[in-house]
């Protein structure tokens, strides 16, 4: 698919899918189908399909072998997610996703500490460039206008004159640098490669580390082509290049040592993009496809030796060309090309590499230099990975087989390689295609195998010449090359430590494993906070004269006060709960004489089914006492206090802003065109702030799966008591004496009356919540309401003939109403793309009868409602 876009975009340019989430706000999903992100994205799919067949077979005798390919598979889809997204703060998605995938991968065998080490470290390092990429994305955003990447590079004068240009350009690149493991960051991929062999051949070959590269490529026109981003890149993809070059031929490991050869891999493409130049950026884009079809190829011959001898060491590998005649064939032509021999793409992408470092100016003499030395010792380490291995005279203890789905991969590969450095004209379009986006302006890419005798042809002879004088001297150079005593890695560690001591330090007094405390220092926090906020708003104390205070409002104020003095007062959790009973319905009375019938309704409904909740929790529990000292308790009450006066003033100052009357007006005149209903606050839950309340439910629902899961995993609530540290009933009736009255009356069977009246009330209430359902559109009610009433029905017949005879009188399990309230909630939510609305858009069908997916949707949040209640009732009843 993407190879008949990949034609479409060369013969008419790029094409924009873009996906609307929130237009008033500007915010879409938008992918550019171009060709720089076509040229990525074919490496990513071909590639990854080829990983797919072979780790089909490396991984057939594992237990967990289908979890690693639904993580690979999410990793791919990441993959094109990013280098496909046009929109900036999309591109942060994914790249983070990338990330975690790639944790999951490298981790994927995480019984070996290794393993787990390894992925925690590549998913900070990687992380922290997240970070980064964020703090830039937004500033460009905010200098240019558009999350589009493709319009920023229009701005991109704008860009680079902007006075925070050169933050932007660092964060940017530190993104970069830790995706695409450059120096000081390269730590982290040499020890990923704990990953199983197909993750390390796709991750850290060809997609994974080429994300920070894409990124360079893509930020090139809009942030490019100034002397502190020339700099910046250029000077640290060349320390890269040297220093993963050197460290590679040190290593016995056949993987770490491919690993290394990758960075310096990376650090060439870096320095590359970093000079920004027609020739550089054509040569990136050559050395780019060149590194991903020999290394890809390396890595996966790397896999078949280590799964059939079971060791990577090369001192311990020789012969296997006898066993492994396919694999050595594949090893030896991704061999090749890496070193650069003619008639491969890798001598191609060499090649374009010293015409670009020949014309970088005054860098070009060292760069050159570099570029020779880092060439030849890629070309010692493609040939010990590659070719060592299958020389000389195979142990006659192994017995080494092969199998097609592990040696087609590599040799597709490798054959590639040697068919594009035949025909280099394949590449032509493609890379004009992608040097065209990456640069900003048109560009002809002509590939052939003969250029004449060039400077750069002699430096690829000079290039082979030293290759040949190191391969017979390979056991020297590994021994006396320079070795790091203190590397970047040891840095990280002491960081991590220094960071694990600070937090060893300052735990003991933050974390006091007291809840209380928790909560009074966020409370506290944030009165301190927002009183001096409200305290200095335009809008405070402007509500007192506009304001009339009628005699029955002070009656209810005054019961609202009350209740919640006695609630602080009182020594029994049933007085507590009833004095706080008593505060919720003041509070519902204030709705419903300020003419919200609505919220009266619901907190109703809320506060009744809260005593019952109260109730069944709190008779576990033992009486009401002064358990803290008289400071604490002053202390509690200004912390309090503080509080109360924070929320008043934020409500005084949202009353009087001009915000209020123009939303007021906005959803008065909507509703009934727009939302197709009367009922203002039943439109706004279900249509124009559905999004609110789909996930509002979902937290509901989750609450509710965790509370029933909880109470059923402690075996109830005197082993939940026990493992935190409280009072069995036997202890508290020993300390404390006996509980309230209430909860021995729970624990009788219910009067005749009692349940004769059950039975007559609940399909009475079930009734009257299907009456609030169907007219909440348009007259008081709703699914929310109508939810609570049902759910008080259900509570009712639980607590008058036990919740197994209720479920069977609902005739549905509780779960399973929360599951198809919430199904039919997200099904109704995702119609309107369907039809290519924005997500949660409303859609109508008004003749007969006016129906649309806001009905749907209240239904869903009706039966969420019910079932989370009932749920919980249950299995708070079912404690006794």
């Amino acid at each position: 698919m993407f190879a008949v876009e990949l034609r479409q975009v060369t013969a008419e340019g790029p094409r924009l899918v873009e996906l609307a989430w929130a237009p008033s706000l500007g915010l879409s999903l938008s992918f550019a189908l171009d060709g720089l992100g076509l040229v990525f994205a074919l490496l990513i799919t071909v590639i990854g399909a080829l990983v797919v067949l072979y780790a089909s077979s490396y991984l057939e005798a594992h237990p967990q072998a289908n979890r690693f390919h639904a993580f690979l598979l999410a990793f791919m889809g990441s993959m094109l997610g990013l280098v496909l997204s046009d929109n900036i703060l999309a591109l942060f998605v994914f790249w983070e996703l990338t990330g975690f995938t790639s944790f999951l991968l490298i981790g994927f065998d995480h019984e070996r500490e290794e393993a787990r080490s390894a992925a925690l470290q590549a998913l900070m390092v990687t992380g922290a460039g997240g970070l980064a990429l964020l703090a830039a994305g937004v500033l460009l955003v905010e200098f240019s206008g558009t999350t589009s990447l493709a319009a920023m590079s229009a701005h991109a004068g704008t860009i680079v004159s902007h006075r925070s240009y050169l933050l932007v350009a660092v964060l940017t690149l530190l993104a970069a640098f830790t995706k695409s493991a450059q120096f000081p960051f390269h730590f982290w991929l040499p020890r990923a490669m704990a990953a199983p062999t197909p993750a390390s051949a796709y991750l850290h070959s060809a997609t994974m580390v080429k994300a920070g590269v894409y990124l360079l490529a893509r930020m090139t026109p809009i942030l490019g082509g100034t002397p502190e981003w020339t700099t910046l890149v250029t000077g640290v993809g060349a320390v890269t290049m040297v220093l993963g070059a050197c460290r590679s031929v040190q290593e016995t490991d056949l993987k770490r040592l491919l690993a290394y050869s990758t960075i310096s891999a990376l650090g060439v493409l870096t320095m590359l993009l970093g000079l920004g130049t027609h020739t550089a950026v054509v040569a990136a884009l050559v050395y780019l496809v060149a590194h991903a079809c020999y290394k890809g190829a390396l890595f996966l011959v790397v896999g078949i030796i280590d799964h059939e001898t079971g060791s990577r060491d090369i001192t311990a590998l020789a012969g296997l060309r006898q066993a492994l005649p396919i694999t050595a064939v594949a090893g030896g032509a991704a061999a090749l090309s890496m070193a650069g021999i003619p008639l491969t793409v890798g001598f191609i992408g060499k090649d374009a590499a010293y015409e670009a470092v020949l014309g970088a100016g005054a860098w070009s003499s060292w760069l050159t230099g570099l570029t020779v030395i880092a060439s030849s010792l890629l070309g010692l380490a493609g040939l010990i990975a590659g070719v060592r291995p299958f020389l000389g005279t195979i142990d006659t203890t192994r017995q080494p087989r092969e199998h097609w789905p592990l040696w087609l991969p590599p040799l597709v590969l490798a054959s590639v390689g040697l068919i594009v450095g035949l025909l280099p004209w394949l590449l032509n379009a493609p890379l004009s295609a992608a040097a065209t986006n990456s640069l900003g302006d048109r560009t002809l890419v002509s590939l052939a195998v003969w250029h004449g005798f060039t400077p750069a042809l002699l430096l690829s002879a000079l290039t082979l010449l030293a290759l040949w004088g190191a391969y017979t001297t390979r056991d020297a150079i590994r021994a006396r090359t320079w070795l790091p005593a203190f590397g970047a890695e040891r840095l990280y560690a002491g960081a991590l430590a220094a960071l694990d001591a600070t937090a060893r330090a300052i735990a003991p007094p933050l974390q006091s494993a007291s809840l209380r405390s928790y909560v009074m220092v966020i409370v506290l926090t944030t009165a301190l906070l927002g009183v001096g906020v409200v305290a200095t708003g335009p809008g405070f104390g402007g509500i007192v004269p506009d304001t009339g205070v009628r005699p029955h409002d002070v009656f209810v104020i005054l019961v609202i006060i009350t209740g919640a003095i006695a609630a602080v007062l009182a020594r029994s959790t049933m007085a507590a709960v009833l004095a706080l009973g008593t505060v919720g319905y003041g509070v519902a009375m204030t709705f419903l004489l300020f003419g919200a019938p609505d919220l009266a309704m619901t907190q109703f409904s809320v506060e009744t089914l809260t005593v019952l909740i109260y109730v069944l929790v709190f008779r576990h529990f033992r009486n009401l006492g002064a358990l803290s000292r008289p400071l604490v308790r002053t202390r509690d009450a200004i912390v309090a206090a503080g509080v109360g006066t924070l929320v008043g003033g934020v409500a005084l100052i949202v009353a009087t802003t001009d915000t209020a009357p123009a939303l007021r007006e906005f959803f008065v005149t909507n509703g009934p065109t727009l939302g197709h209903g009367r009922n203002i606050v039943n439109v706004i839950l279900v249509d124009f702030r559905a999004f609110d309340t789909l996930g509002e439910v979902t937290v509901l629902a989750t609450a509710a799966i965790g509370v029933h899961a909880l109470l059923r995993l402690t075996g109830g609530p005197d082993e939940l008591r026990q493992a935190a540290g409280g009072d069995t009933p036997a202890q508290s009736l020993e300390q404390h004496g006996p509980p309230d009255a209430p909860s021995d009356a729970l624990a009788t069977p219910p009067s005749a009356i009692f349940r004769a009246a059950t039975r007559a009330l609940m399909p009475l209430l079930l009734l009257f919540s299907l009456f609030l359902l169907l007219r909440g559109h348009n007259q008081p009610g709703g699914g929310f309401v109508g939810g609570l009433i049902a759910g008080a029905a259900y509570a009712l017949y639980a607590m008058a003939y036990g919740p197994e005879r209720a479920r069977r009188a609902l005739l549905v399990e509780p779960r399973t109403l929360l599951g198809v309230g919430l199904l039919l909630a997200l099904a109704s939510s995702a119609a309107a793309p369907v039809v290519g609305r924005p997500y949660l858009s409303s859609l109508w069908v008004l003749e007969p009868v006016a129906l649309g997916t806001p009905v749907v949707f209240d239904v869903g949040v009706c039966l969420v409602v019910t079932g989370v209640v009932s749920m919980m009732i249950a299995s708070l009843i079912e404690e006794r």
